[in-house]
Order: C-alpha cells, then structure tokens, then sequence
C-alpha cells in the first residue's frame, strides 16, 4: 500500500508524480489500523504530529493504531482528514460476501 513517486509515461520531463494508492476494502478492525498507520507514514506524519491535529497524546494514537475498533467516528473522519485519506462506504461485492463467515465488526 505504499505509493512511490514514478515518472510518468511520456513525460520527457522526468517530473515524478506521486501515484495515488488503490481503494481497499476494509473488513476488520486490524485493517483499518494498518490503514491509517500506513497513510501517517506514506504523508512522513510522526504520531505525535497526528495526536497534535487530533487533540490526543502521542500516546493515544499508538494505542489506536493498534486498537482501532476504539476510535470514535468523529475522530476517524479527522484522523482521515489529517492523513490524507478519503473515507468512502459502499456495498460488498458478492466476492466479499460469500467468502466471509464471520465479520469482525
């Protein structure tokens, strides 16, 4: 899930752009820890700069990065927002579905 600067196809320039990572689909709580974890450290965001935006400690982010199913829905919306992830809802895929027994949420 890490996004590298690549040159563009075409570009005769060399100018690198950073390519936007794909949309994943989150089904565990896990998932989303690893989520946000990833996107604080692709934006080079230290947890303590997270916490400061959050009006958390340092602290408080680690211990959410590792539990994520504790954070509040207003603070995931500004969790997103301070790391640079869009937060989409959607229906599942049929694929999804029927190769999930148990949803952890």
């Amino acid at each position: 899930m890490t996004s590298a600067p690549k040159v563009r196809p075409g570009n005769p320039s060399g100018v690198q752009a950073w390519v936007r990572p794909a949309a994943q689909p989150l089904i565990t709580g896990i998932q989303l820890g690893q989520l946000l974890k990833a996107a604080r450290n692709r934006r080079k965001l230290s947890q303590a700069s997270v916490a400061s935006r959050l009006g958390l400690s340092q602290n408080r982010i680690s211990y959410l990065e590792l539990h994520p199913d504790e954070i509040s829905f207003k603070q995931l919306l500004a969790w997103c927002s301070a790391v640079g992830v869009e937060l989409q809802l959607g229906e599942r895929s049929t694929s999804i579905d029927s190769n999930t027994k148990k949803v952890e949420w």
